[in-house]
């Protein structure tokens, strides 16, 4: 990860958010490029990955930043995975709102994800009496 830049409150062009939405096969972000650009720009807060001049990975996140955070996005592409980029975005951002009281993230129901959080300190919501409700 030397050569691996950490970069805040950088929105990246739509052209490089399309090829990391993409490569993470998200593409009911990248149906509507517009929407995407917009969503990334309007977050409380962005960290971005970069290997020189080329977006690896990105970390979005929602909410009033006092009393909850919403992880909205985390991705990295695929080839730049298992090398430590996503869980330091992740630490980066816990730090960075650490007194905050509540940290919240939805993600997909498999053992790797569930595996990439637990590696980083996150718990299911479920191990803390608590149910998830959405639309």
């Amino acid at each position: 990860m030397d050569r691996i830049v950490i970069k805040e409150d950088i929105i990246p062009e739509i052209e490089e958010l399309l090829i990391l939405y993409n490569d993470a096969e998200w593409f009911t972000y990248t149906n509507n490029s517009i929407r995407l650009k917009n969503a990334v720009e309007n977050s409380l807060k962005v960290l971005t990955a970069w290997d020189t001049d080329e977006l690896i990975g990105l970390i979005r996140v929602v909410g009033d930043g006092q009393t909850i955070i919403y992880i909205q996005d985390i991705l990295i592409l695929k080839k730049y995975q298992k090398q430590g980029i996503g869980s330091t975005l992740l630490k980066m951002i816990l730090e960075r709102y650490k007194s905050v009281r509540q940290v919240v993230l939805m993600t997909d129901n498999t053992e790797k994800t569930i595996n990439f959080y637990k590696k980083n300190g996150m718990i299911k919501a479920s191990e803390c009496n608590c149910i998830a409700f959405m639309k």
